[in-house]
Formats: C-alpha cells, sequence, structure tokens
C-alpha cells in the first residue's frame, strides 16, 4: 500500500498519448470503465484497422477550443451510465499520466458535453495504482505541471 500514489476526487491528467491539453478528470470509483467526452465522431480504416477520429472540447464548461484526435477502435461495447441507459460506445486505448504514473487505459467515447467533467476515470483503470481520498482535490498537480520522463 505504501507505494500507492493518493489522489483525490479530481485530478489533473494528461493524455499525451492523443495530443491533448491536461484535462480535469472525475475519480469514480462506481464507475467499472474510463469516459472520454468526444463528438462528431467518424470510423475509418487505416492499414487495415479500424480507427476513430474524434473532436473534444478539453475545457469544462467551454466549448473552446476544440481538438482533433484519432486513435485505434480496440473495442464497441454497450455501457450503462449511472441513469441507468444504455449506449453502444467506441473503444480506445490511450496512455494517462496521473501523479508521475503512465498506464495504458481504455477509454470509451461518449459526449460529456452537460457534464462537469470531459473526463471520468473508473476503477479499471484506478486498480492496483492509486489511493483515493475523496476529501482531497488535485493531489497530484496542477493543470502546468508535466510529467517526467525517463
Amino acid at each position: 500500500m505504501a507505494d500507492k500514489t493518493i489522489i483525490g476526487w479530481r485530478e489533473w491528467v494528461h493524455l499525451d498519448s492523443l495530443n491533448l491539453p491536461p484535462i480535469k478528470a472525475k475519480i469514480d470509483t462506481g464507475a467499472r470503465t474510463s469516459a472520454l467526452h468526444a463528438f462528431k465522431l467518424e470510423v475509418f480504416d487505416q492499414a487495415g484497422q479500424k480507427w476513430v477520429r474524434f473532436l473534444i472540447h478539453p475545457s469544462q464548461r467551454s466549448t473552446g477550443p476544440v481538438c482533433l484526435c484519432e486513435a485505434p477502435v480496440v473495442d464497441r461495447r454497450w455501457v450503462t451510465d449511472s441513469g441507468g441507459h444504455r449506449q453502444r460506445r467506441y473503444v480506445i486505448e490511450a496512455a494517462i499520466t496521473l501523479g508521475g504514473l503512465t498506464l495504458p487505459i481504455e477509454l470509451t467515447l461518449t459526449s460529456r458535453e452537460t457534464l462537469k467533467f470531459r473526463l471520468l476515470l473508473g476503477r479499471k483503470a484506478l486498480a492496483g495504482h492509486f489511493l483515493i481520498d475523496p476529501a482531497l482535490s488535485y493531489c497530484t498537480g496542477k493543470k502546468t505541471t508535466r510529467p517526467k520522463r525517463a
């Protein structure tokens, strides 16, 4: 347990593999999977593999800036949200950096336009690496803090 990083209920996360600026993430142990805000999804073929291109508003409560992302499709799954609504979502893999640790995680793509956080980190992404203290926020640094590269 001593080697796990303590994080709060919200943290700044880096998604450098998607060329995005740091994003505020809600840490949600009640959610199994992680979800990233995405809109105008377009599936295309690249070298015989299915990819998805999408747009994202990385800033909370803002429709600007708009970032374009592309990633290979890992899967397409049915996901049930906290309100009990089922939705079939594309799943991608991305490297997240949180608390100095960079991990590959799966992200489902869905519109989070009306939600406070553009990124939700579920328990599958967090398991084994972090301890969550719901009384804390932004334990791993500020937005401008960049992860150290090995």
